[in-house]
């Protein structure tokens, strides 16, 4: 270890950032959004800060620790290639994994929120199953992502079962509603890049059909929760931006593609999203 440090110079900022800190934008969005909305609604009903503090921590920490842990099982495009970077991941991996470690133990002993061990069996089965798809190639991108998302988004559940104190339908609601939203970017992401050269709407047609059925499904789901009293209304508005925003592009202007534009777009989609589905609970409109 004592000659460790010194030998951080020999990489650069951005190799050592590469291999240890998430580089998504997209992906902060989706765990810290379905956060916030858990966080918030299940102030309503419990006041348990202190444990809303260690549960953001771990998860943070845990969120971190991806990165290294793909570098360090060869799941990712950045790989450690020399003995310095496995160095580097694997010392990061170690940090992340304490952080964690021990802001859940602090829950499990202090709190008693036990309820976190068969919501985090569930997301670690999601990881898991994401690594698989991602070794089995590119063909297999968009599946890989959904099932990362749903992971993500957990933290809906997470944040309202450690501050309500119950693991209850809400918390599956308010998973559910942002994985939804979530699965909406991912595909609407993935058919802007597969539609840059796409001139008419005839040619996006083509491209986003499948899309465009995920829309209305969509719609039909959101409908029906609103229908059963399963969602508030208002709530169901919160998916009006993206749902709007899918549809205008099959008529907006060609344009050239500017993925980073893009990506800082849905992420304030995705803000203004965590907004209105937390007033939606609110002030309810049956």
């Amino acid at each position: 270890m004592s000659g460790f440090t010194p030998q951080l110079h020999v990489l650069s900022n951005a190799r050592i950032g590469a291999l240890v800190w998430p580089r998504e934008h997209g992906a902060w969005g989706m765990l810290l959004v379905p956060l916030a909305t858990g966080a918030w609604i299940g102030l309503s009903s419990g006041h348990r800060v202190l444990s809303l503090i260690l549960f953001s921590v771990a998860v943070l920490a845990l969120f971190c620790l991806r990165t290294p842990l793909e570098a360090w099982l060869e799941t990712s495009p950045f790989r450690a290639h020399t003995p310095l970077e496995r160095q580097v991941v694997l010392y990061s991996m170690m940090a992340y994994a304490s952080i964690a470690a021990a802001a859940l133990g602090m829950l499990f002993l202090r709190e008693q929120a036990y309820g976190l061990l068969p919501l985090g069996a569930a997301v670690g089965a999601t990881f898991l199953a994401q690594a698989l798809l991602r070794k089995w190639g590119r063909q297999n991108r968009i599946a890989a992502q959904l099932i990362g998302s749903l992971g993500l988004t957990s933290t809906a559940a997470g944040a309202y079962y450690v501050v309500a104190g119950r693991l209850d339908s809400t918390a599956l609601l308010l998973w559910a509603a942002n994985w939804v939203f979530a699965a909406n970017q991912i595909h609407f992401v993935q058919v802007r890049i597969h539609s840059a050269r796409a001139a008419t709407p005839a040619e996006k047609l083509a491209r986003g059909r499948g899309f465009l059925i995920g829309e209305a499904l969509t719609v039909l789901l959101l409908a029906l929760a609103w229908r059963l009293g399963i969602l508030p209304g208002l709530a169901t508005l919160a998916f009006l931006p993206v749902l709007i925003r899918g549809v205008s592009w099959f008529f907006a202007r060609p344009a050239p593609l500017n993925v980073h534009r893009l990506g800082f777009g849905e992420l304030g989609y995705a803000l203004a999203f965590g907004v209105l589905f937390i007033l939606g609970f609110q002030l309810p409109l049956r």
